[in-house]
């Protein structure tokens, strides 16, 4: 995060923290990825069910809310981080920045969506998928696996979310370079696929915002996104499709935690076990798009799109320890020497 989007971020907590109180409410502070809409629903769920409770989310992308939480660790300002892979939770967990907490749904996730320790647990799985404006690009043209978003016919008219800021686009992009890895026994691979995908790309967009403006306005019309926020926006009437990479694709484990020394800690686990609740995963699946994590709830309760998407959708085998422990190398090594160096903006 630039040193103004700090200062920026420090005067909205100030803010929320000062009109707050004036309401004699307890503050939770949540740090999220996931985006106004949903917070701004889940703060009317929760806040329904504990009027108690002012609820103040800070919006900002996965890798920012790690750098912030990171440099409050003296003096911690959130109470829970919802949303990002769970590789940055893992992450945290290990330089001792969250709290261990165990939620009474615990029981309800699959092994591979919990963290060691009960130091997080997936609330979400989260699909990476190729998205298009269909008003410029026909499901007949639009690429249908990764390799094919490199087809010359593209140059000029991908638009990508900074990865730098962006959980999920470290995530593709780890995915990317693991895949040439395990086929390959090599880096090299990978960060050729990224060089070539950087020599298409018209525009590294600075926040997801801009990336649906300017897919809208055709200032691109393809690029790599998230599958939630895909079928949110054709909620609202943008054009844009989606496709599901033959070859598999990253589900990301889209995790929440309790923030270590939250100064609102019960709170933080009250909101934890509403998120991973019955009503709230069935709430995020058919209001939300969220493709849920739960493993216990019958088929007839959950949405036609979620039925869908699941029996659809091939994943891509990831050795995630790898993508964790070396990831931020990849990313660091992508922004000084891949990005820009093909015709892609820098």
């Amino acid at each position: 995060m630039t040193r103004a989007g700090t200062g920026l971020v420090a005067l909205h907590s100030a803010l929320i923290a000062i009109l707050g109180c004036s309401d004699g409410r307890a503050i939770l502070t949540v740090y999220s990825p996931h985006g106004r809409e949903q917070l701004l629903a889940f703060e009317e769920w929760y806040e329904a069910r504990r009027p108690d409770v002012d609820l103040q989310w800070v919006d900002m992308g996965s890798q920012e809310v790690l750098d912030r939480v990171r440099s409050e660790k003296a003096n911690p300002q959130a109470d829970v981080w919802y949303g990002g892979p769970a590789w940055f939770f893992s992450r945290a967990a290990s330089e001792g920045l969250l709290e261990a907490y165990r939620p009474q749904w615990a029981d309800a996730v699959a092994a591979d969506a919990r963290g060691r320790e009960d130091m997080y647990f997936g609330a979400y799985l989260t699909p990476v998928v190729i998205a298009y404006n269909s008003d410029a690009v026909t499901a007949e043209e639009a690429p249908k696996d990764w390799d094919d978003v490199l087809d010359p016919r593209w140059t000029g008219t991908i638009l990508i979310r900074d990865p730098v800021a962006s959980g999920t686009m470290r995530t593709i992009f780890g995915m990317i370079v693991e895949r040439g890895l395990r086929e390959s026994g090599d880096t090299a691979a990978g960060f050729e696929w990224l060089r070539r995908l950087d020599g298409q790309t018209k525009e590294y967009v600075l926040n997801p915002a801009l990336l649906y403006q300017k897919l809208v306005r055709q200032e691109g019309v393809l690029t790599l996104w998230n599958l939630p926020d895909v079928l949110q926006l054709q909620d609202q009437g943008v054009p844009i499709q989606y496709v599901l990479p033959q070859s598999g694709t990253a589900i990301i484990v889209d995790a929440i935690a309790v923030v270590k020394g939250a100064k609102q800690p019960e709170l933080a686990r009250d909101f934890i076990e509403y998120v991973g609740s019955i009503e709230g995963q069935l709430r995020a699946a058919r209001v939300l798009r969220r493709n849920i994590v739960r493993t216990d709830l019958p088929a007839d309760s959950l949405p036609d799109w979620l039925i869908r998407v699941t029996g659809e959708l091939k994943s891509m085998p990831l050795d995630w320890d790898v993508i964790e422990s070396r990831g931020r190398e990849w990313i660091k090594y992508w922004d000084s020497h891949v990005r820009g160096s093909s015709g892609g903006r820098r």
